[in-house]
């Protein structure tokens, strides 16, 4: 009996100096975890080395909750959840980020320096532990934030950004103690995409891109036209451009007679790249196409990853709902509910120099027949000085003069030279009319709306940047008819009649539905077919600079 207890005794001294050295062990990394996070300086951020972390207060709060205990490794070796974090930073490229913002090279090298082959960490290395596992969490909540916010400020450059600017949603201390507890740190993030299909299918498009560029050995010279090439026509060009159609698969590698000339085979490719990339499929080589073709893997990696960010500048109240949604960069219309796209047309947008806004407001009512109010710069540059040369001017283009209540004034007893002219002139109801036979209104302080134009001709062109600023639609009886769809009574027929009257008619809508001016040069879409768009704005560059900093 006697021996029994000695044995016990003694076992249990023997577990009992195991479990001590067990919790020095630990508690040295939580004490140098303590240590750092305690630490008082004079601007309260933490620093690795001279690296600044990001999100200091919410990485003492975290620490603190689970009281210092390292977060990333344990009993000398990275957990899987710790690798995943890895991975999913470095996986963050797909997203359009940079892994280097967060610390993928500096985690990578810690992690060999303080590991062995086998992936299990050395002993005692706990400053250096220390710093890979504040590196990781540091990365978590950096990662997390530019997922669900976006990585920069729209508000911060130069071109208008009037939808609002997101603020996070989301509580990140508590996302990762619940992507601790699931197992599972893709999940949490992947939580935090915006809630667009095209996001997803988006990031599939760069990772194909990224698997191109690994065997891309083509010169990505830029191609400039003095004019454009048609088939039978020879070009020094030709060769490059027939390449670059056959890298991006429209056109297999065929047996050429001569390599300077525009062959029916590079004919037939070039009408299935531009019928792909939403040009008009004529099998010419213009500038638009030549500009398209000019874009590497790399280029176009880069223009995907400036319009997933703007995917996650959209504010949640925009999301899943129903809208009507202008595309400036597409030239398109689409008519959205819960997604679905229930009506697309074409539209004609802003000139560069008369750019259409981004911003949103609430379709409210429809003005057939309507009047189009010139605005003063128009009057003033363009109407006055052709009424000075043409006193016919107003009755040839069916224009009044009226006063600021709408009343008629009689052109011949104004004084055309009074600067500023006191009167307003507008356009009356037809045919010639510049908004056409309707206009959709959403008031707004930029004066911009939806209309019919009588230049139907236009809806022809690939480049359709070419109007003030408000957006012409290609079927405007089309879209009425869809507006009004919950009241029985207005028929075609009806909307026909409408359009076609004398004197304007304004018909309030009974749900007002959210009009989203937009632009996006690059999208995927269900199927995670890739469609890129002319930056007819200039756009994309200031993004990509501001997102690489």
């Amino acid at each position: 009996m006697k021996k029994v207890i000695v044995i016990v005794l003694v076992v249990c001294v023997i577990l009992g100096i195991v479990w001590v050295t067990l919790i020095n062990k630990k508690s040295d990394l939580t004490d140098e975890l303590q240590t750092r996070l305690e630490s008082e300086t004079s601007d309260n951020q933490l620093k690795i080395g001279d690296r600044l972390l990001g999100s200091s207060e919410e990485i003492r709060l975290f620490y603190e909750e689970r009281g210092f205990a390292e977060a990333w490794s344990q009993n000398g070796k990275l957990t899987k959840l710790g690798e995943e974090l890895k991975f999913e930073i470095a996986e963050s490229k797909y997203d359009g980020l940079n892994p280097e913002d967060y610390h993928s090279a500096d985690i990578e090298v810690l992690f060999q320096a303080i590991s062995d082959k086998k992936g299990k960490l050395k002993a005692k290395p706990f400053a250096e532990m220390a710093d890979l596992d504040l590196m990781l969490t540091d990365a978590f909540f950096e990662l997390a934030r530019d997922l669900e916010i976006g990585k920069i400020d729209p508000s911060s450059l130069k071109a208008e950004w009037e939808l609002g600017v997101n603020t996070p949603s989301t509580n990140y201390n508590e996302l990762l103690n619940e992507s601790i507890r699931k197992g599972s740190i893709k999940d949490g993030l992947e939580s935090l995409y915006p809630d667009f299909k095209i996001y997803k299918k988006g990031r599939e498009v760069i990772r194909d891109l990224d698997e191109k560029s690994k065997v891309d050995t083509l010169v990505w010279k830029t191609v400039n036209l003095d004019k454009s090439l048609k088939l039978g026509n020879s070009h020094a060009s030709i060769p490059g451009l027939r390449d670059r159609l056959i890298f991006w698969g429209f056109l297999k590698p065929y047996e050429v007679k001569d390599a300077l000339v525009f062959d029916p085979e590079m004919e037939e490719g070039l009408k299935r790249y531009q019928k792909n990339n939403g040009m008009e499929p004529d099998g010419t080589i213009g500038n638009l196409t030549a500009e398209s073709l000019n874009n590497s893997p790399s280029n176009l990696m880069d223009i995907a990853s400036v319009n997933l960010e703007r995917l996650r500048w959209l504010p949640d109240t925009l999301r899943d709902a129903e809208l009507i949604l202008v595309n400036i960069a597409n030239y398109q219309l689409d008519y959205l509910n819960k997604l679905d796209t229930i009506l697309t047309a074409k539209v004609i947008v802003g000139k560069e120099f008369n750019a259409s806004p981004i911003f949103t407001a609430p379709m409210t009512y429809i003005a057939f027949s309507p009047y189009w109010n010139i605005p003063e710069s128009i009057t003033k540059d363009e109407i006055v000085p052709a009424v000075q040369k043409n006193a016919k001017y107003l009755d040839q283009k069916n224009m009044e003069v009226v006063t600021s209540s709408g009343e008629a004034v009689n052109p011949k007893s104004i004084d055309w030279s009074a600067d500023p002219f006191p009167y307003l002139i507008r356009q009356k109801p037809g045919g010639d009319n510049s908004l056409g036979l309707v206009k959709f209104m959403f008031p707004n302080e930029h004066s911009i709306y939806i209309h019919d134009t009588p230049a139907r001709s236009l809806f022809d062109l690939e480049n359709r940047a070419l109007s003030h600023g408000c957006i012409r639609i290609q079927d405007p009886a089309k879209f009425a008819a869809l507006l009004l769809e919950d009241d029985p009574s207005w028929t075609a027929e009806k909307i026909n009649e409408a359009m076609n009257q004398e004197e304007e008619q304004i018909v309030e809508l009974k749900k007002h539905i959210p009009v989203v001016i937009f632009y996006m040069t690059f999208w995927a879409d269900s199927n995670g077919a890739p469609h890129f768009r002319s930056d007819i704005y200039n756009r994309d560059q200031e993004v990509l600079l501001a997102m690489r900093k």
